[in-house]
């Protein structure tokens, strides 16, 4: 019954926001185009469809929201209007109860509240979709901060997937067009980055991990985990004091370097996305703040580790030499290295691709590089991509989500922040240290471990191949022997047998003339 009234729910929300006209008009046939004119009689919007679809999730729940804000990202699959319009949503979601979120954090840790903080502040700091914040004090004086997962998530969450896998495999029955956007794709992608959120481990773990690589860099700051009270639905780890990113007019009363702030963003984004292939996935204003700590003045603090991207090393080298070539203007090779990557069908011709590609990227270099968006470039460059059916992978999906939130953000703190400028210098020296002398000596010290063990093995490894091989080219011998003498015996047996019909047929012969 719960799960034939949220559908009721859904139903009743599309027709009063008239996604289901959308739906209809994304359908071919003179039969649809009937049913859609049937649809609107006595209907009518004032507000532009991607408004609509944003207020129809809102009215959805908290669950549809995020799923909007996924779905904003795939650039690659929706029109612009849509696309900017899901950007927008939010999550503003009520907080719950603060005794249930005391009886959530003892049955978590399994402990009463008093003994495990000196003080426990009832009215969280922040509330959103998945979890709410609580500040609080550990026995040790530590000041902390508690993320609480809200109550009965898991049953909600698995409630709405089956619903939105069922909504896709619908529109991918109707629709051609519905079956490119790959609805059960991005829903499954959902599906994952959900579930990654409901486990507040795996967000201290790669919170954990954020930390270590960012150590010598001195520009952001990372929360510290308490461990012992870190549990699937609960996270215990260092309060971080700072002012919201988005509050520039008080860093700047404060003191802060704006431009440096601004540039150090996009400092700790590359370092991130090409020495280390770890990112923070989620960078939008409400989880980054600013030091006013003096030991720590003008540094990042990141919060809220849920979503992680990860790049492998051929991701890297991929990205890397897409930008250059972006930045040199080679759009040839930016064709060359989508067909080489397998993204578009091998098919594709690379003269069409490089043309479409400059139409994109020429327009925008022919204006001053600090008002060149990079952001809008790969949105632009996606939209393209749909005409070659170029297949956006899902961790370049995340790259270019917090690309824009990082970009937004630099451009946020300093309208004159050169992006491309800042960028490039990084992007080539951490090329030349991956194709150069120093990049050799780094890959050669990383297998050095794996050499020191298999240098006392080579000896033996050496003389094992050469028996193995004197003993197939023995047995190959023998083999061969065998067949030789096969043949042998087989022609043998002819001359027995040729031998004996011909003596055979002079004695029938002999009588023959005998009696004749």
């Amino acid at each position: 019954m719960r799960y034939l009234a949220r559908l009721l729910l859904i139903i009743v929300t599309v027709f009063r926001f008239g996604l289901d006209n959308l739906a209809l008009g994304s359908l071919s046939g003179q039969r649809y185009r009937w049913l859609r004119r049937a649809t609107l009689v006595g209907r009518r919007w004032d507000q532009p469809r991607g408004v609509r679809m944003r207020l129809a999730l809102e009215r959805l729940g908290p669950i549809f929201v995020k799923f909007g804000q996924v779905l904003s990202t795939r650039r690659d699959l929706l029109p612009a209007d849509i696309a900017d319009e899901l950007a927008k949503l939010q999550d503003s979601v009520p907080p719950f109860p603060a005794a249930q979120a005391r009886v959530l954090v003892e049955r978590a840790l399994g402990r009463r509240i008093e003994d495990i903080f000196a003080s426990f502040e009832a009215e969280p700091v922040a509330s959103a979709s998945i979890a709410q914040v609580h500040f609080a004090t550990l026995m040790d004086g530590r000041e902390v901060a508690v993320k609480v997962l809200r109550p009965g998530m898991l049953d909600i969450i698995e409630d709405d997937l089956a619903l939105l896998r069922t909504i896709a495999g619908w529109v991918e029955r109707l629709s051609a067009d519905g079956r490119r956007l790959k609805p059960r794709e991005v829903v499954a992608e959902f599906n994952t980055y959900l579930h990654d959120e409901l486990d507040l481990v795996r967000e201290a773990a790669n919170a954990a991990q954020l930390r270590r690589n960012m150590e010598g860099l001195d520009l952001v700051l990372v929360p510290e985990m308490v461990w012992e009270y870190c549990k699937t639905e609960v996270l215990v780890m260092e309060r971080m004091k700072g002012v919201p990113i988005s509050q520039a007019q008080r860093l700047r009363d404060a003191g802060v370097d704006i431009p440096k702030l601004a540039r150090d963003g996009v400092t700790i984004f590359f370092t991130q996305v090409f020495r280390d292939g770890f990112f923070h996935a989620d960078m939008h204003p409400g989880n980054i703040q600013v030091s006013l700590e003096p030991a720590t003045f003008g540094r990042y603090i990141a919060l809220d580790f849920g979503i992680i991207g990860t790049l492998s090393e051929n991701d890297k080298e991929y990205l890397a030499q897409n930008f250059i070539a972006f930045f040199q203007r080679d759009y040839k090779r930016v064709a060359e290295l989508h067909v080489e990557s397998g993204w578009v069908p091998p098919h594709t011709r690379v003269d069409e691709l490089e043309g479409a590609v400059r139409a994109v990227c020429e327009p925008h270099f022919d204006r001053p590089l600090k008002d060149i968006s990079l952001g809008q470039v790969l949105m632009r460059l996606f939209q393209t991509s749909r005409r070659f059916n170029v297949e956006i992978q899902p961790q370049l999906v995340l790259l270019q989500k917090t690309l824009l939130n990082v970009e937004g953000l630099g451009r946020q703190l300093d309208p004159e922040l050169d992006l491309w400028a800042t960028a490039k210098p990084f992007l080539e020296r951490w090329m030349n240290e991956q194709v150069g002398w120093r990049g050799l000596a780094e890959r050669l010290k990383k297998e050095a471990p794996r050499y020191a063990q298999m240098l006392p093995e080579l000896p033996r490894l050496l003389h094992d191949a050469l028996k193995s091989q004197s003993s197939r080219g023995e047995q190959q011998a023998l083999i061969a022997l065998l067949a030789e003498q096969r043949r042998t015996n087989r022609l043998l047996q002819g001359v027995i047998w040729a031998g004996g019909g011909f003596v055979l047929g002079l004695l029938v012969a002999q009588v023959t003339l005998r009696f004749s």
